[in-house]
């Protein structure tokens, strides 16, 4: 390689680094961080000065409502780390009304909610926490005497963008579950045509969550979809192409049942019920709890929680899956690793017959050599 193929070293702005020294951020976590959520958007590392020059620029408001919701997307995202909860909360958004962590309450909480729908009108990120009850004209679900179904349309209506974490606020989730007594619909589709991006899971990770917030300071816009609206560098591959149990599948080394030796030892959890081969996420890359660990990770399988009707489809989840449309799991998975298995110990085999072929040809040579 020339000097003229030498790329240039990626570097952030001097006074960006200052500034974040001053809040008590080291240089070092700082740029940990902005390389961490550029891998995590899928960019080319030369987009990580943009990222830190998006995360100096004015903090972006916020309004977070919850409405049908278990506030386990809450819990997850004040359990974030690099950045914390509150370094994202002080330093990179201004959040303008959240009901779990604002130190208002009732009608002083509502006003403030309301005034910063106009104060902000148009550019405010709405995070959306829970589905929408629309039974009984919407009495199911009310926030200081509004429905969550006027509430929702009016602060969507409203936002530049909106961010739907969990699947409850993506996709109905376990209230929108047969017979879904309370009418629960998603986000998308009690206002269709918005500018929606889905982030589903049971819960949303967090650093799925800040990513798309740092992209939307990045970029002004939310970023690619897929057929469900749900951000492509998170949810565009299936979390069984990305597992650590995957080649002991393709080996044909399955967990017969829980606590057994199979399991212990990481064997593939697909007669466990694991629905892995059926969901798209990135929990094997991205993990949770700093990153230290995923269910699967953990022992237990993947129950589908990021894709729609999770619980009706899904379910029972320690039974196998049936037929995987494009996949032919159910007709291959007790076969597949025997037979790579069989073809692997068969090319082996070939390549040692023909090895002591080569051998003793050589050896045929030398002595007919040695007796001229």
């Amino acid at each position: 390689m020339n000097s003229e193929q030498i790329p240039e070293p990626i570097s952030i702005p001097e006074e960006i680094l200052q500034k974040w020294e001053a809040k008590g951020v080291s240089r070092r976590d700082f740029m940990k961080f902005c390389t961490a959520v550029t891998a995590t958007l899928a960019l080319p590392v030369s987009f990580i000065p943009q990222v830190a020059a998006a995360m100096d620029d004015q903090r972006l408001p916020v309004i977070w409502v919850e409405y049908q919701s278990c506030s386990g997307d809450s819990e997850a995202f004040l359990r974030a780390n690099q950045p914390t909860a509150a370094e994202i909360i002080l330093d990179v958004i201004s959040l303008e009304y959240a009901e779990v962590v604002m130190a208002a309450a009732g009608h002083q909480a509502e006003q403030a909610k309301w005034a910063a729908m106009e104060k902000y009108k148009g550019k405010y990120l709405l995070i959306v926490e829970g589905s929408i009850p629309t039974g009984a004209g919407g009495a199911y679900c009310t926030v200081g005497g509004e429905s969550a179904v006027d509430s929702a349309k009016k602060l969507i209506q409203n936002a530049a963008a909106t961010i739907t974490v969990g699947t409850c606020a993506s996709f109905g989730g376990i209230p929108a579950a047969a017979p879904n007594p309370t009418g629960a619909v998603s986000v998308r589709e009690l206002v269709p045509g918005a500018a929606i991006v889905n982030l589903p899971g049971c819960p949303v990770n967090a650093e799925n969550l800040t990513a798309t917030i740092v992209h939307f300071l990045t970029f002004g816009k939310l970023p690619a979809v897929d057929a469900l609206g749900r951000p492509k560098f998170a949810y565009g591959k299936r979390i069984h192409d990305n597992c650590e149990r995957r080649a002991h599948f393709d080996a044909g080394q399955y967990a017969e049942d829980f606590g057994d030796a199979a399991q212990r030892q990481g064997h593939c959890l697909y007669k466990l019920g694991c629905k892995g081969p059926e969901t798209f996420h990135n929990c094997p890359t991205i993990r949770y709890n700093e990153g230290t660990s995923w269910p699967i990770m953990a022992g237990h399988g993947c129950i589908g929680c990021s894709e729609p009707g999770f619980w009706d489809t899904m379910t029972p989840f320690y039974r196998r899956l049936p037929q995987v449309p494009g996949f032919g799991i159910e007709a291959t998975a007790d076969k597949i690793g025997l037979g790579l298995v069989a073809a692997t110990a068969a090319a082996f085999a070939a390549h040692g017959i023909a090895s002591a072929c080569r051998k003793g040809d050589a050896m045929e040579s030398d002595k007919l050599k040695r007796e001229e």
